[in-house]
């Protein structure tokens, strides 16, 4: 891992990373509190909507907005990302109807599919070895896992000493901070796709993903992660508070062994991907989260043993990790430079598009079925998505001679 920190270039993007990271985590926090007070009791409802505005900008706007700045130099790019959100930041301690909430949110988080796309396809061109590449998404998962532990205990330290509506500022100090770093940093030669029409733009990361027997897969595995995933998010705080009736200390610590089970795989993978093929390592991730689904449905449906639900979160954790902190060697490998903005983008808005599936689905029918029906019906989607992806991604066939 020093070895590619010693890249001064990625160095700096991955610093640019981690701040906007916190950012974005007390950004969370605050709008959370922000809800409550004009909502009240409503604020689930409010953070609901938002969390699907979230999602539909991803999914919908994100390749819109790629396209339509594929021309504008990157560095350009992540800057000018970075000061919108900043902006758009500043402006929410000062909103005073839900309605205004609901369209900074959306521009905000147009703003992200922007930037993040664009980010990581940067990278690769920053390092073109493969080997250091694989390092750099380690790190970057791992800067994601430790974010969802940092950011609420740092928030909780600063509403000690301030309001929430503070914890505003340090959203925009983080994105500005962000885009300081990118500022700094000595980006290479990348040459812009400065002749096709925005049609053609729009559509290449569905083509790319269309000609590419691993990118097929990879739509698969998307949902195979979307699926514990929603779990995890949606469902942890329900079973920790109300089917365990334990404290809410215990919510954290349920989250954070997932979080601990994505960061020792997330650590491991450069050293494990070199003894173990892409394809077998993340169909065993989408297995492996099948097989903890299942373990959480039995362990739901007797008396839920507290050490055995945080093996299974640590394994839920585990399996995401193989398949997350993988797949972008396969966007790098099946696009090229000019490519890899939408290719980038494509997995985006899909990875995002699953998730809009199975948040809804775990929040409706962990209330309507409970926890236990839901996690076997979450462990079904897994599953068909395992076999579907391994169908998808068929070994080479050996011709003998």
């Amino acid at each position: 891992m020093r070895e590619v920190l010693r890249n001064r270039a990625f160095a700096k993007l991955f610093s640019a990373q981690i701040v906007a990271l916190l950012g974005t985590g007390l950004l969370t926090i605050a709008l959370g509190l922000l809800a409550f007070d004009l909502a009240g009791g409503d604020a689930g409802v409010v953070l609901g909507a938002a969390l699907t505005i979230k999602m539909l900008a991803y999914v919908g706007a994100g390749p819109l907005l790629i396209a339509a700045t594929s021309r504008v130099p990157r560095k350009a790019l992540l800057i000018g990302a970075d000061v919108v959100r900043a902006a758009i930041a500043l402006m929410l301690p000062f909103v005073g109807e839900v309605w205004q909430i609901y369209v900074l949110i959306f521009v905000l988080q147009c703003a992200s599919a922007t930037f993040t796309p664009a980010f990581q396809a940067v990278i690769p061109e920053v390092l073109p070895d493969e080997r250091q590449y694989t390092r750099a998404m380690s790190l970057s998962r791992l800067a994601y896992d430790l974010e969802s532990l940092l950011s609420p205990a740092l928030a909780a330290a600063l509403l000690l000493v301030m309001s929430y509506s503070n914890l505003f500022l340090g959203t925009v100090a983080g994105f500005l901070l962000s885009a300081a770093l990118v500022i700094a940093t000595r980006f290479p030669a990348i040459e812009l796709d400065a002749s096709s029409s925005f049609s053609e733009r729009l559509t290449r990361g569905a083509r790319i993903f269309g000609r590419n027997v691993e990118l097929r897969a990879l739509l698969a595995l998307n949902l195979a992660v979307a699926a514990p995933t929603a779990m995890v998010i949606v469902n942890t705080v329900v079973l920790v508070q109300q089917q365990l009736d334990r404290p809410q200390a215990d919510v954290a610590i349920l989250l954070a062994s997932y979080g601990a089970g994505s960061m020792v795989v997330a650590l491991s993978l450069p050293h494990i991907i070199e003894r173990i093929p892409e394809r077998s390592l993340m169909l065993s991730g989408a297995a492996t989260v099948g097989a903890g689904l299942v373990g959480v449905t039995a362990t739901l449906f007797t008396e839920p043993a507290w050490g055995l639900l945080l093996t299974l979160w640590a394994v839920l954790g585990a399996g995401n990790a193989a398949i997350l902190t993988t797949a972008p060697r396969l966007l790098r490998r099946n696009a090229s430079t000019q490519e890899r903005p939408a290719a980038y983008a494509a997995q985006f808005a899909l990875s995002h598009a699953c998730f809009l599936v199975t948040y809804p689905l775990a929040g409706i029918l962990g209330a309507a079925l409970g926890l236990g029906w839901t996690s076997l019906l979450l462990a079904s989607i897994a599953a068909i998505a395992t076999v579907a992806a391994s169908a998808l991604w068929q070994k080479p066939a050996i011709v003998s001679t």
